[in-house]
């Protein structure tokens, strides 16, 4: 190990939110010195990416300044445009430094040290290759009392038990329009009749307009809902999460159905199964699916068979005794494998 008492962690932050959450989280559990590079790229940014170079050429000048000694031990990186600088910096630590890639990575699996996937990218099985089910999340029980004892107050004034709906959007083949919406808050309203209690909704910033309104429109039971706003200061997302004594989440969203898991809560998916709204995106995205290259695709059904063949998640409709309510481990097994490359590397330098 270097003369740091502990391994130090860089961060480089994903141009994508559902990334950057899951490399905070790593970092976060870790327990080591992180810092979060937050870089401004280049128009040109994926040139280097798809030349496979190490190089920082796709970052800005100016924040191209951030990257300097001392040098991380681990580096942990998600996406193309930031893999060149990811082995940029490897190569000035002396090659010492562990690259440790979220998601799917576009370089050769031997350009990194560990890749942290889940299903629905159909990575093969290799030793450097850790196979969760969800993803990593920040939901954790700290968090969660903190937003329960913010959250609880306003949710008592509707009968309990509380049914959190976690409303998604239109992506890749999945279509969330109006008859979608109206289709999940009648299924929504009847359990809450079924279980005497209340449905407490949110939506998302991928949820379009028309179908925020034809959700709030069919739902017909006592209930709370938040539709999803940029300048909104108060979002009840986790306070869902927190109090809701099951979740419904729509199946076109990897990270929320994770977070639904996370609380060790039952979990119904709500199956998007393209009948209800007609997008033409959504159709061409599944002749992409089956006709292009997997690279260029998501396959969430994948995802979801991992979920539902153990338990942690059913489909909406299915019985509540198919659901194991149990959390994922997928992020201590991500933290046992970076404690373990870092150990490894000590090991040889020893």
């Amino acid at each position: 190990m270097s003369s740091r008492s502990q391994p130090l962690v860089w961060v480089i932050s994903g141009y994508r939110a559902g990334e950057t959450t899951q490399l905070l989280a790593l970092a976060e559990a870790l327990g080591w010195p992180f810092e979060v590079k937050e870089l401004r790229h280049r128009r040109w940014d994926f040139v280097p990416g798809l030349l496979r170079l190490s190089s920082p050429a796709g970052v800005e000048k100016a924040a191209q300044g951030e990257i300097r000694p001392p040098w991380p031990d681990v580096v942990l990186s998600a996406g193309m445009r930031n893999e060149p600088l990811a082995r940029w910096i490897r190569d000035r630590a002396g090659g010492r430094c562990r690259l440790v890639n979220v998601g799917r990575p576009w370089a050769g699996f031997d350009h990194f040290d560990l890749v942290i996937t889940t299903p629905q990218y159909r990575l093969p099985n290799r030793h450097n290759i850790l196979q969760n089910i969800g993803t990593m999340h920040l939901v954790g029980d700290h968090a969660l009392a903190a937003a329960a004892r913010q959250w609880k107050p306003e949710f008592e004034r509707l009968p309990g038990p509380y049914i959190g709906v976690l409303i998604g959007g239109n992506s890749g083949p999945y279509t969330l329009g109006p008859a979608a919406a109206r289709r999940l808050a009648i299924a929504a309203g009847r359990l809450a009749r079924q279980m005497k209690g209340s449905v407490l909704a949110t939506t998302s910033s991928r949820t379009s307009a028309a179908a925020s309104e034809a959700f709030a429109e069919a739902l017909d039971c006592p209930h709370y809902l938040f539709r999803w706003s940029s300048d909104a200061t108060h979002n009840p997302y986790h306070g869902i999460l927190a109090t809701a004594d099951l979740l419904i989440v729509t199946s076109d969203t990897v990270s929320m159905i994770s977070e639904a898991v996370g609380t060790g809560k039952p979990v119904f998916v709500f199956d998007l199964d393209g009948n209800d709204d007609v997008r033409p995106g959504a159709f061409f995205y599944r002749l992409l699916m089956r006709f292009g290259h997997p690279r260029l695709t998501r396959d969430l059904e994948l995802f979801h068979r991992r979920l539902t063949e153990t338990g942690r998640a059913a489909w909406l409709g299915q019985p509540l005794s198919t659901v194991r309510s149990e959390p994922l481990d997928d992020l201590a097994r991500a933290v046992a494998r970076v404690q373990a490359l870092v150990a490894s590397r000590d090991h040889d330098k020893a």
